[in-house]
């Protein structure tokens, strides 16, 4: 079912806030005036693709979603995303290329505690050469990718970026945690000094790993 520009970007911009929301508040997001918006609001309601959990609220549906072309997650799906991975495919922050930063995430909710900390001209520097979508790609969440893309298209930047991309993540890591069944398991966070661990293997071997870059991202440190 093809979709009109102005619905495509309605549906976008729900995507993003992925919560219930008045069609007001949908419409200022979507810099649109709110009598067309909440006609397409109602239209879209009907296709399937919006769906109002209470009255004067809506938020976009998991067919909404495909229709964005974000594939529906399962729970075996979700707990894959959410795995520690290992050093060498953990997201490396870095200053500038060849100067990296002694900061790593391991998992989602490892960077959601990271990018609170991490110095604004790192985000920014990452956000801007895609590395942060190239990293969701590798943990294989698509709804992770599509939102980082089109928070670009928004030219946000400064610490309004850094808000933004921390609450997208946070609410994406909830809603797999729920989904698998890991009700926000703060247990599982990285340790302060994950670093010195970061080089031993499941398979109980050590192995040196150089400060790799983010996964895709093509970032090498030559020391």
């Amino acid at each position: 079912m093809s979709l009109s520009p102005i619905k495509l970007e309605i549906l976008q911009s729900m995507l993003l806030l992925d919560k219930p929301m008045k069609a007001m508040d949908i419409a200022k997001d979507a810099h649109k005036e709110f009598q067309p918006v909440m006609m397409h609001l109602l239209g879209l309601q009907r296709m399937g693709y919006v769906s109002s959990p209470e009255k004067g609220l809506y938020v976009i549906t998991a067919a909404g979603k495909k229709a964005l072309g974000i594939p529906e997650i399962t729970k075996e799906k979700a707990t894959s995303i959410l795995a520690y991975a290992p050093h060498d495919k953990s997201f490396h922050f870095y200053a500038t290329v060849g100067k990296p930063l002694s900061m790593h995430a391991h998992n989602l909710r490892d960077f959601v505690g990271k990018i609170e900390k991490a110095d604004i001209i790192s985000v920014e520097f990452h956000f801007k050469r895609g590395d942060f979508e190239n990293w969701f790609k590798g943990l294989g969440d698509e709804e992770l990718v599509k939102k980082t893309a089109l928070l670009k298209q928004r030219n946000v930047s400064g610490e309004a970026l850094r808000k933004q991309l921390h609450d997208i993540v946070e609410q994406r890591y909830r809603e797999l945690a729920q989904l698998t069944g890991q009700v926000f398991p703060e247990d599982q966070a990285a340790p302060e000094n994950e670093h010195v661990h970061a080089h031993t293997h499941e398979d109980g071997q050590t192995h040196e790993h150089p400060h790799t870059h983010p996964h895709g991202g093509h970032m090498h440190n030559h020391s």
